[in-house]
């Protein structure tokens, strides 16, 4: 695999975890524990655990949830932002470490992944909500959908 292909990729998985926080680490422990990425040797090794799955998994749906709740701050504040950094940063890490590629510059990538998805995520959802006139919640769902579908579709290319 290309090193731009693998940072692509990387870069992908961090606008997931923008738009989801949690979403990216589940499908990539997912991806690492059923064996669509290699991550053996690595110091990323522990997201093909058993242990990691559970966590993020857990984690994300506990996400979907609390996404939907009108008293959870936008993704662009500073805690929800600074998250989705880590875990686009964590996630391209672990892309470029299965692609063969630079594990910073992977991570690098998953940073400012994380940073357009959530700022891109924001605006679209809010100029959705706004232009069609419906509830959030019609908005959220295909949200969460297509995070978890181009998560699984990034993974799945290695």
């Amino acid at each position: 695999m290309s090193f731009g292909l693998v940072l692509l990729l990387a870069l992908g998985i961090g606008v997931v975890a923008g738009l989801r926080c949690m979403t990216a680490p589940a499908v990539v422990a997912w991806a690492a524990h059923i064996g669509w990425i290699n991550l053996h040797g690595s110091p990323l090794a522990f997201m093909g655990t058993a242990w990691a799955v559970g966590v993020f998994t857990m984690l994300a749906l506990i996400e979907f949830v609390a996404d939907q709740l009108p008293s959870t701050p936008p993704r662009t504040a500073a805690l929800g932002l600074s998250a989705r950094i880590v875990t686009g940063a964590l996630t391209g890490a672990c892309l470029a470490i299965a692609g063969g590629a630079t594990v910073w510059l992977g991570a690098l990538a998953g940073a400012i992944g994380g940073i357009a998805g959530a700022f891109a995520g924001y605006h679209a959802r809010v100029g959705l909500v706004r232009t069609l006139r419906v509830p959030d919640l019609t908005i959220a769902i295909p949200e969460d959908l297509i995070a978890i579908g181009l998560g699984l579709l990034l993974v799945s290319r290695f």
